[in-house]
């Protein structure tokens, strides 16, 4: 490894993907900032009756916080990656950092709920993306063999989080009033700064064996150096009845003449201008063009729909199943076993050779079928069950599903800064639509909240079709046969 400065900032440079060294800190970065982030709006149900108070609103709206700066976060993911790819990833992140917590911080002095969807929602939502997006690519870029492990704990940031900070922001807002907790909180985001200032640029040089393209001019220089001096030293033989002193002279004569010639060559070669390479992409939408692509961006945008509303209507569900004074341990229950999903999936999907796409089907199939179990509870122990189910494979699913993407079978670590970008600004879409549609099932089926586990289950279910056809795609079973390929197929 070498380091170089680039744009006033130090750059890791590699022969080949590290697997560790400063990426080991990187990791820790990203611990923190889904610490920050999502461990953040996991808790921040903790003011939600505290904001129906003071601003006198209904839980849907007051819930509507939350579903914007989760579409505004997933919205503008692009503009995260073209950002990226142009600034690069530590400015960016750091912008991040102070966006959120500049969000956080103006929220506290919010007089409206509508200041609060500009404030959190908007303003936080764009730091969310700055913030998480380009920390959790660069962790992708600095690992190959350990990379699923180490997302996969490095991801728990948010599971531990929400054991922390839902207690110590109900004892903090009892002592000093949501608003100052706000203010407190919004501190505490000032650590993404930190965070985004330890992300170093990783560049990889590949060493390759050059053969003929290198040598081929200095050889040719060489040769007529050679050349000429053999010319020299045949005209001063045939020479011999000319005194030494002439021949001396003959003989300086026709260096000083090689010399010239050489130093011409030379001169001509340095003249000659590198031909330009091409820029990177700050968005590359040829992705859009590959078949496996597509479908694994059709499973986020339906997969999406089992990853929040679960998570809101637990407690509901709880509650009309008549086991009132354990309602909130089934988010506790979720939140245990998450952290022994992300762990498990790193650990198998860190084992050689394995096809990583095939694992990530199983659990999200899984999934689909816990999901579908929930309508079907009727006491604490199966509620308990399930919420213990759902939470360890949910997991396994949001721990690898978008480190997938630096996968072969899907684009590859090349093009995955653009891939992530596109494919959460996709699921941007089905993230802000879920809980609405949940919510609306709820209220047509007489309060039934178990519909909004089946809307959840269903939406899972369409996500493990479309990531069932992403393999087969990839090896072109679901492309056209040229017509030539077709002849060829018949004679």
């Amino acid at each position: 490894m070498s380091m170089e400065n680039t744009r006033r900032c130090t750059t890791n440079v590699y022969t080949k993907t590290p697997d560790g060294g400063w990426g080991w800190i990187i990791a820790i970065a990203f611990f923190f900032v889904e610490v920050f982030t999502y461990g953040i709006i996991k808790s921040f149900g903790v003011f939600f009756n505290d904001l129906m108070t003071y601003f006198d609103e209904s839980n849907s709206s007051v819930s509507w916080i939350l579903s914007i700066s989760a579409f505004v976060m997933m919205f503008t993911a692009p503009l995260s990656t073209i950002l990226s790819n142009h600034f690069g990833y530590r400015p960016v992140v750091m912008l991040g950092g102070l966006l959120v917590s500049m969000g956080m911080m103006a929220a506290s002095f919010a007089q409206a709920i509508v200041e609060m969807y500009l404030a959190i929602g908007v303003v936080s939502g764009v730091g969310f993306s700055l913030s998480f997006l380009p920390t959790v690519t660069i962790l992708s870029q600095y690992f190959d063999k350990y990379r699923s492990l180490v997302i996969a704990v490095a991801s728990t940031g948010e599971c531990f989080a929400t054991f922390v900070f839902a207690p110590a922001f109900t004892l903090l807002k009892n002592h000093l009033g949501w608003k100052n907790c706000l203010l407190v909180i919004g501190a505490l985001q000032l650590n993404i700064v930190v965070c985004g200032a330890l992300l170093r640029p990783l560049i990889i040089r590949k060493t390759e064996k050059k053969t003929v393209e290198p040598v081929s001019v200095p050889m040719e220089t060489k040769y007529m150096l050679e050349n000429e001096e053999t010319c020299i030293s045949v005209e001063s033989v045939d020479s011999g009845v000319e005194s030494l002193s002439t021949s001396r002279d003959h003989l300086n004569n026709k260096k000083c003449t090689t010399n010239n010639v050489h130093k011409e060559k030379f001169q001509m070669l340095l003249d000659k201008k590198p031909e330009p390479q091409d820029q990177p992409k700050l968005l590359d939408f040829s992705i859009l063009k590959d078949k496996s692509f597509i479908f694994y961006s059709l499973f986020g945008l339906f997969a999406t729909f089992g990853f929040f509303a679960p998570h809101l209507y637990v407690i509901p569900l709880s509650i009309s199943l008549g086991v009132d004074e354990w309602a909130a341990y089934m988010l506790s229950a979720m939140a245990i076993m998450e952290v022994f999903g992300r762990l498990a999936s790193g650990c198998v999907l860190n084992k050689q050779p394995i096809r990583k796409i095939y694992i990530e089907l199983i659990c999200t199939s899984l999934l689909s079928i816990v999901l579908l179990c929930f309508p079907f509870t009727r006491g604490f122990w199966s509620l308990v069950t399930c919420s213990m189910l759902y939470g360890f494979m949910f997991g396994t699913v949001a721990s690898i599903h978008i480190p997938m993407l630096a996968e072969d079978d899907v684009v590859g670590i090349e093009k995955m800064s653009s891939a992530v970008g596109i494919y959460i600004f996709i699921q941007s879409f089905s993230g802000l639509a879920g809980p609405p549609i949940g919510g609306w099932l709820v209220d047509i089926t007489g309060q039934n909240y178990g519909s909004a586990f089946f809307f959840c289950g269903i939406g899972m279910c369409l996500g493990s079709f479309f990531l069932a056809l992403v393999q087969p795609s990839k090896k072109g079973f679901c492309q056209r046969k040229q017509p030539l390929e077709i002849d060829r197929q018949q004679a």
